[in-house]
């Protein structure tokens, strides 16, 4: 892993010329950024074949890749299909990341659906458990990272995530920042960031924050938390004081921009770190 942090956008650049994974990461690389998410958020449409074509322009670029599971992830679903077709999504992203040398695959846990939300834990918990152990008997590497979600009815507040990762090897949180502001309404400021990044390392140690995988986006929300992303400019987030915290911290790994205008955000933020 790169000294400090690495910046880069959620999925393929708007300004990819062929809207391509292998042309995406070439372009991340003309544009000067480090990093880009792959996403499946509407399922894991790559072969095995382009996946290893994806790790070697991974490979020759040094751009690092990590991967978004599909949305359609439920591990606290009533029916047990839903929860077995979860599992599985996230099985399949992981294999295709595995193969194109990406370090982790993000993804949103469970729903509360109306039930106490320590019992939606030991689901999920249990669930994700099972998931890991198949992953390492398939000498699988890949980090499994539970998304600090951005409403009140999703399972995925930052104690529910932390503790996951302390609770089961090979979990890890991915924190969007946005997400959690817009979730409480609150954590918004210099010393807020820094709040969430010592309860990380409370919870993780040193190591929490020597690897993190981070989504930042601007964001629209209301009572009910996010709405919509927003380009940073659009949205209130205050996304100077966030980067100051993490720098101050010696945070390292990957920063993913989720704006609308991906790469432009991306290079945002990456100039902004890079002058303070």
């Amino acid at each position: 892993m790169a000294k400090g942090l690495l910046f880069g956008p959620a999925g393929i650049p708007s300004s990819t010329k062929v809207q391509t994974t292998q042309a995406g990461i070439e372009r991340v690389y003309e544009l000067g950024l480090g990093c880009m998410e792959v996403e499946f958020v509407q399922g894991v449409k790559m072969s095995e074949k382009s996946a290893y074509s994806v790790g070697e322009v991974g490979q020759r670029t040094g751009i690092k890749l990590t991967a978004h599971a599909p949305y359609f992830i439920n591990l606290n679903a009533q029916e047990q299909e839903k929860v077995v077709a979860s599992k599985g999504r996230l099985l399949h992203t992981a294999h295709i990341c595995s193969l194109f040398g990406g370090q982790s695959i993000v993804f949103h846990p469970a729903f509360y659906l109306n039930r106490p939300p320590d019992e939606v834990y030991q689901t999920v918990k249990r669930n994700l458990e099972q998931v890991v152990t198949k992953l390492r008997a398939q000498d699988n590497q890949v980090w499994v990272r539970p998304e600090l979600m951005g409403k009140g009815t999703q399972f995925g507040t930052l104690d529910e995530i932390l503790r996951l990762s302390v609770e089961i090897e090979g979990i890890a949180p991915c924190i969007d920042f946005a997400h959690w502001h817009a979730r409480t309404g609150q954590f918004n400021s210099y010393d807020e960031f820094i709040n969430i990044l010592g309860q990380i390392e409370a919870k993780l140690g040193r190591k929490g924050l020597d690897d993190m995988l981070i989504h930042v986006s601007g964001i629209d929300y209301g009572k009910k938390g996010e709405r919509k992303h927003l380009n940073l400019k659009d949205s209130d987030l205050q996304y100077l004081e966030l980067l100051k915290a993490l720098k101050d911290r010696d945070a390292q790994g990957l920063v993913i921009c989720e704006s609308p205008n991906r790469e432009q955000d991306a290079l945002l933020l990456q100039q902004t770190y890079n002058a303070l």
